[in-house]
């Protein structure tokens, strides 16, 4: 008690502007955000590069590109240097290493025509690659524009729908087909007729995203206090679709190759040796025994090219969510 008392007595003794003053306060202080500055493809890789399966398929398919892109540079394949010598077709890998010696080209034995399998593989794979992500930059890049401007204009709405719903049931493999006989089977042909008509589907998927994204509250905010579309597109829209778009290149560019594979097994395919083409020509040693390796060896290929594309994608678009940031 006589604590207080004598604390009492203190106070007593002092006037009131030492009793009381005012708390400085600065307004550009109260604005500053304490929480640390938000970076949205920091947040993307933060959260792709948190799961190690991520990593690990990331790691295979940069492994894939150098093998596809780099391995065809030195490897100096020729389908048909050894067309002549008949003791150098249909080699499995023991008999090619018995006869040539052990290299990385005879590890997967020798084809038909005398060639390294090994080599035949991978310029096949950079050949499919190449298809695929040419088919998936057009097709995503006129899909994304025209479906935005689909999704926006209701007089292009009237236009393309009607335009959707003939070309829309017009089968993709009957147009690829009638433009190969029609043209050539050459990557230029192939990679006209997967996109003469493929961004169509594309574009109608991100005009219905846009039509469900563009009457929300914010943008009809935006739009009353005098906000262009333009503004609206770029900076309230496409940031929401970012994940969208990823998450639809990522299904696109492993179907691309599937596609290339199938019309290549059928006969419509491309004339120059990729995967697909392989494959098709590569059929027939299933048939007899001992040469099944060059059947199997591109069908294992272009199975683990589009099963890890996939996996990176489809990881890569859900990190591109921002509501896996937090």
């Amino acid at each position: 008690m006589s604590d207080k008392f004598e604390l009492t007595d203190d106070l007593a003794g002092m006037s009131e502007e030492e009793l009381f003053s005012f708390d400085t306060h600065d307004k550009s202080e109260a604005e500053k955000i304490t929480a640390p500055r938000y970076s949205y493809w920091k947040s993307v890789f933060r959260v792709f590069f948190k799961k190690k399966i991520n990593i690990i398929m990331l790691a295979v398919l940069l492994i894939l590109i150098l093998f596809a892109y780099i391995y065809p540079m030195f490897s100096g394949y020729d389908k048909f240097a050894n067309i002549t010598d008949a003791s150098m077709k249909h080699l499995t890998p023991s008999a090619s290493i018995a006869k040539n010696g052990f290299s990385i080209h005879e590890i997967l034995g020798r084809g038909g025509s005398g060639e390294s399998t090994f080599d035949a593989v991978w310029n096949g794979a950079r050949i499919s690659i190449s298809f695929a992500f040419s088919c998936a930059i057009i097709n995503m890049t006129l899909g994304v524009i025209i479906g935005a401007i689909w999704g926006f204009s209701k007089k292009f709405d009237l236009i393309m729908t009607e335009v959707y719903n003939i070309v829309g049931n017009v089968p993709l493999t009957l147009v690829v087909s009638v433009l190969v006989l029609v043209m050539s089977s050459s990557f230029g042909t192939m990679v006209f007729a997967m996109t003469v008509t493929g961004w169509l589907f594309i574009a109608y998927f991100f005009r219905t995203q846009v039509i469900i994204i563009r009457d929300r509250e914010y943008n009809l905010a935006s739009r009353c206090l005098g906000t262009s579309i333009f503004k609206i597109a770029i900076r309230n829209i496409l940031p929401f679709m970012t994940s969208i778009i990823v998450t639809l290149a990522a299904a696109e560019i492993p179907s691309y190759i599937s596609y290339e594979v199938f019309l290549s097994y059928i006969g419509m395919g491309m004339a120059d040796m990729s995967l697909g083409k392989l494959i098709f020509q590569y059929e027939s040693s299933m048939a007899i025994s001992g040469w099944q390796f060059e059947f199997w060896s591109p069908v294992i290929v272009v199975s683990i090219i589009t099963v890890v594309l996939y996996v990176v994608g489809q990881n890569l678009g859900d990190a591109s969510d921002p509501r896996t940031h937090m």
